[in-house]
């Protein structure tokens, strides 16, 4: 009996370890991967440019169509998919600390900048006095466009504020009395000839099928900025995370954007 029992609580031990160890080791060398994907730029290039190299290596991919970046987070957060290609370290942190989330960046990815663009004025040199400009009104964009203008020298800002935060509190000069509209970005391009100009994220210009090449000034993209390969905190250092980091630093993705580019992404260095 005490030699049936000895028994028993060996097998039972062997198997929670062997399930626990395949759970492990399937998770971090799996190969069948899913991502959340958006209308956009960035799960395009994705499926177009980085997919297939991986493709090559055995990998095999699910994409998970998401309205909206907090839905994808909060996916990826709860092991709904393996990782999303469509934010930045700025608002995975703020995903992190107000939805108390486990997602870390794996490495930056190419990004398109945000830009000023032509609405009912069509150059930099028709600013006047007044003139009305249609801003985003989401917090890091909106920061975004107000770092762009002050960039091309139409307004100044706090300089003690961060300018990944700043808000329109923060213009300390406006010499052209610009009267800034702040909108959801999405209906923007809808009504650009309602204003003399308007500030336009990457993505947007994507979808509305805009040229990116008529961008009256484009932002020097900040650091926390860069589009990110992001996954939860624990498959960070996975295999299968850092072969897709490898991918997207390939040669072959480098001509692959050599062939495809035209004006639309800045492609960061690999560290």
């Amino acid at each position: 009996m005490k030699l049936g029992k000895i028994t028993a609580l060996v097998l039972s031990a062997a198997l929670v370890f062997s399930v626990a160890g395949c759970g492990g080791g399937n998770n971090q060398e799996k190969q069948a991967l899913s991502y959340s994907k958006s209308q956009g730029p960035y799960s395009d290039l994705f499926e177009q440019g980085v997919k297939p190299i991986l493709e090559k290596q055995g990998y095999t991919f699910e994409g998970k169509d998401m309205s909206e970046l907090l839905q994808a987070d909060i996916a990826l957060n709860e092991g709904e998919v393996d990782f999303n290609v469509e934010q930045h370290t700025a608002y995975m942190e703020n995903f992190n600390s107000k939805q108390g989330g486990h997602l870390a960046a794996v490495t930056p990815i190419p990004t398109v900048p945000a830009g000023l663009y032509p609405g009912s004025k069509k150059s930099l040199g028709e600013i006047y006095d007044g003139a009305k400009i249609a801003i985003p009104n989401d917090a890091a964009n909106t920061a975004r466009a107000y770092a762009l203008l002050q960039k091309i020298g139409w307004i100044k800002l706090d300089p003690n504020k961060n300018l990944s935060t700043v808000t329109s509190q923060d213009i300390v000069e406006n010499p052209h009395n610009i009267q800034f509209t702040e909108m959801k970005s999405l209906t923007i391009p809808a009504v650009r000839e309602d204003f003399d100009f308007v500030a336009l994220t990457g993505s947007i210009v994507y979808n509305a099928k805009i040229d990116p090449s008529t961008a009256l000034a484009k932002e020097d993209i900040l650091p926390h900025l860069l589009l990110q390969l992001v996954v939860q905190e624990k498959d960070k250092d996975s295999k299968w995370a850092k072969d897709i980091a490898a991918a997207y630093h390939s040669k072959e993705f480098a001509d692959y954007m050599k062939e495809n580019n035209k004006g639309l992404w800045f492609v960061p260095e690999a560290k």
